[in-house]
Protein backbone atom coordinates (compact mmCIF):
# COMPACT_ATOMS: atom_id res chain seq x y z
CA UNK A 1 0.00 0.00 0.00
CA UNK A 2 1.54 3.26 -1.17
CA UNK A 3 1.64 6.04 1.41
CA UNK A 4 0.37 9.50 0.46
CA UNK A 5 2.45 12.39 1.87
CA UNK A 6 0.66 15.22 3.68
CA UNK A 7 1.43 18.24 5.74
CA UNK A 8 -0.36 18.26 9.10
CA UNK A 9 -2.72 21.03 7.93
CA UNK A 10 -3.40 19.31 4.63
CA UNK A 11 -4.48 16.09 6.32
CA UNK A 12 -6.70 18.03 8.75
CA UNK A 13 -8.38 19.79 5.81
CA UNK A 14 -9.08 16.43 4.14
CA UNK A 15 -10.53 15.06 7.38
CA UNK A 16 -12.79 18.12 7.67
CA UNK A 17 -14.00 17.59 4.10
CA UNK A 18 -14.75 13.93 4.84
CA UNK A 19 -16.60 14.88 8.02
CA UNK A 20 -18.68 17.48 6.13
CA UNK A 21 -19.56 15.02 3.37
CA UNK A 22 -20.57 12.26 5.81
CA UNK A 23 -22.39 14.38 8.40
CA UNK A 24 -23.87 17.23 6.33
CA UNK A 25 -23.94 16.54 2.59
CA UNK A 26 -24.94 12.85 2.70
CA UNK A 27 -27.95 13.39 5.05
CA UNK A 28 -29.02 16.45 3.03
CA UNK A 29 -28.91 14.38 -0.16
CA UNK A 30 -30.85 11.50 1.43
CA UNK A 31 -33.52 14.05 2.36
CA UNK A 32 -33.58 15.32 -1.24
CA UNK A 33 -34.05 11.75 -2.55
CA UNK A 34 -36.93 11.13 -0.13
CA UNK A 35 -38.58 14.41 -1.07
CA UNK A 36 -38.24 13.73 -4.80
CA UNK A 37 -39.62 10.21 -4.29
CA UNK A 38 -42.68 11.64 -2.57
CA UNK A 39 -43.58 13.55 -5.76
CA UNK A 40 -44.75 10.32 -7.40
CA UNK A 41 -43.51 8.57 -10.53
CA UNK A 42 -39.70 8.50 -10.28
CA UNK A 43 -39.13 7.35 -13.88
CA UNK A 44 -39.65 10.90 -15.17
CA UNK A 45 -38.65 12.77 -12.03
CA UNK A 46 -35.62 14.96 -12.79
CA UNK A 47 -35.16 15.93 -9.13
CA UNK A 48 -34.96 12.26 -8.14
CA UNK A 49 -32.43 11.43 -10.86
CA UNK A 50 -30.31 14.48 -9.97
CA UNK A 51 -30.33 13.52 -6.29
CA UNK A 52 -29.36 9.91 -7.11
CA UNK A 53 -26.54 11.20 -9.30
CA UNK A 54 -25.38 13.44 -6.45
CA UNK A 55 -25.54 10.45 -4.10
CA UNK A 56 -23.25 8.49 -6.42
CA UNK A 57 -20.78 11.39 -6.52
CA UNK A 58 -20.84 11.80 -2.73
CA UNK A 59 -20.29 8.10 -2.05
CA UNK A 60 -17.41 8.01 -4.53
CA UNK A 61 -15.75 11.03 -2.94
CA UNK A 62 -16.29 9.66 0.59
CA UNK A 63 -14.70 6.34 -0.40
CA UNK A 64 -11.78 8.13 -2.05
CA UNK A 65 -11.15 10.33 1.01
CA UNK A 66 -11.35 7.39 3.40
CA UNK A 67 -8.81 5.49 1.29
CA UNK A 68 -6.43 8.44 1.06
CA UNK A 69 -6.69 9.21 4.79
CA UNK A 70 -5.97 5.54 5.59
CA UNK A 71 -2.85 5.68 3.41
CA UNK A 72 -1.75 9.13 4.58
CA UNK A 73 1.60 9.87 6.13
CA UNK A 74 2.18 13.23 7.78
CA UNK A 75 5.64 14.55 7.04
CA UNK A 76 6.79 17.57 9.01
CA UNK A 77 9.97 19.30 7.91
CA UNK A 78 12.48 19.81 10.67
CA UNK A 79 13.26 23.26 12.03
CA UNK A 80 16.85 23.15 10.85
CA UNK A 81 18.01 25.71 8.28
CA UNK A 82 16.99 24.54 4.83
CA UNK A 83 19.92 23.85 2.56
CA UNK A 84 18.13 21.48 0.18
CA UNK A 85 14.58 21.27 -1.15
CA UNK A 86 12.46 18.67 0.67
CA UNK A 87 8.76 18.02 1.24
CA UNK A 88 7.06 20.80 3.21
CA UNK A 89 9.63 23.49 2.41
CA UNK A 90 8.86 26.76 0.67
CA UNK A 91 11.03 27.53 -2.34
CA UNK A 92 11.58 30.95 -3.91
CA UNK A 93 12.36 30.59 -7.61
CA UNK A 94 13.33 32.94 -10.39
CA UNK A 95 11.23 32.13 -13.45
CA UNK A 96 13.62 32.89 -16.34
CA UNK A 97 10.96 33.11 -19.08
CA UNK A 98 8.59 35.33 -17.09
CA UNK A 99 11.47 37.33 -15.54
CA UNK A 100 9.88 37.21 -12.09
CA UNK A 101 10.11 35.52 -8.72
CA UNK A 102 7.62 32.81 -7.80
CA UNK A 103 7.19 31.08 -4.46
CA UNK A 104 5.92 27.53 -3.96
CA UNK A 105 5.49 25.25 -0.99
CA UNK A 106 6.04 21.55 -1.76
CA UNK A 107 3.06 19.54 -0.54
CA UNK A 108 1.33 16.23 -1.22
CA UNK A 109 -0.77 15.64 -4.34
CA UNK A 110 -4.10 16.15 -2.52
CA UNK A 111 -2.97 19.54 -1.17
CA UNK A 112 -1.70 20.97 -4.43
CA UNK A 113 -3.05 24.36 -5.48
CA UNK A 114 -0.60 26.23 -7.73
CA UNK A 115 -2.75 29.38 -7.69
CA UNK A 116 -2.16 29.52 -3.92
CA UNK A 117 1.55 28.70 -4.21
CA UNK A 118 1.27 25.02 -3.27
CA UNK A 119 2.67 22.44 -5.72
CA UNK A 120 2.78 18.69 -5.41
CA UNK A 121 6.06 16.89 -4.88
CA UNK A 122 4.85 14.51 -7.61
CA UNK A 123 4.41 17.31 -10.18
CA UNK A 124 7.14 17.76 -12.81
CA UNK A 125 8.41 20.92 -11.09
CA UNK A 126 8.14 19.37 -7.62
CA UNK A 127 10.15 16.34 -8.70
CA UNK A 128 12.77 18.53 -10.36
CA UNK A 129 13.20 20.62 -7.19
CA UNK A 130 13.63 17.80 -4.66
CA UNK A 131 17.21 17.60 -3.42
CA UNK A 132 18.31 20.83 -5.10
CA UNK A 133 20.07 23.76 -3.40
CA UNK A 134 19.95 27.56 -3.66
CA UNK A 135 21.69 28.70 -6.83
CA UNK A 136 20.79 25.54 -8.76
CA UNK A 137 19.20 25.93 -12.19
CA UNK A 138 16.19 23.70 -12.81
CA UNK A 139 14.72 22.89 -16.23
CA UNK A 140 11.29 21.30 -16.38
CA UNK A 141 9.31 20.04 -19.36
CA UNK A 142 5.69 21.11 -18.98
CA UNK A 143 2.68 21.17 -21.32
CA UNK A 144 3.69 24.79 -22.07
CA UNK A 145 7.18 23.71 -23.12
CA UNK A 146 10.53 23.78 -21.35
CA UNK A 147 10.49 26.02 -18.26
CA UNK A 148 13.68 27.22 -16.59
CA UNK A 149 14.02 28.33 -12.97
CA UNK A 150 16.79 29.27 -10.57
CA UNK A 151 16.43 28.45 -6.88
CA UNK A 152 16.89 31.67 -4.93
CA UNK A 153 15.91 30.63 -1.42
CA UNK A 154 14.61 27.69 0.60
CA UNK A 155 12.56 28.30 3.75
Amino acid sequence: MEKVPFTKDGLENLKHELNRLVNVERPKNIQAIEEARSHGDISENAEYHAAKERQSFLEGRINELQDVINRSEVIEPDDEPADTVVFGRTVVLYDVAADKEVTYKLVGPYESDPEKGRISVTSPLGQALIGREPGDAVKVRTPNGLQEYEILEIR
